[in-house]
């Protein structure tokens, strides 16, 4: 009797009331950040006030989704199971056109093609039921 192995699932994140409104966004297809109500300033995930001018009054509003690629790692261990079909993959942070940062992945490209500075536009990978994370491709 032979038993199926089972391949392992890559880690899913789970929204909580903090990231909620980004991923929800992610599901509509849409990049969405916390802009201050008061100076204008998109922030960073995360933030509880605004880190310019330090006002509590945030609203989740959609950003145009452009950035440029600030730096980057290519990833050759298997340091989850679930990203062994993967390996070797990029780990990347995208620079919004709007001035936050995110930690993401770039698609639509071989790693030799990745270059600091190239500019990028977000897609949206679906990898479960409830759960859409923003990726980048070569814009």
């Amino acid at each position: 009797m032979t038993q199926a192995v089972e391949t392992p699932r890559k880690p899913v994140p789970e929204p909580d009331e903090m990231s909620r409104p980004f991923f929800e966004g992610a599901l509509r297809g849409e990049l969405v950040m916390q802009r201050c109500g008061d100076c204008g300033t998109v922030l960073a995930l995360g933030s509880r006030v605004c880190t310019n001018c330090l006002s509590e009054n945030l609203e989740w509003k959609p950003v145009s989704g452009r950035g440029t690629l600030h730096t980057f790692g290519i990833m050759h261990q298997k340091y989850h199971p679930g990203f062994a079909a993967e390996t070797p993959y990029n780990v990347a942070v995208v620079e919004l056109a709007e001035g936050p940062r995110l930690q993401t992945n770039i698609v639509g490209a071989r790693n030799e093609e990745l270059k600091v500075g190239m500019p990028v536009q977000v897609t949206f990978e679906q990898v479960s039921d409830t759960v859409a994370l923003p990726k980048f491709r070569p814009a």
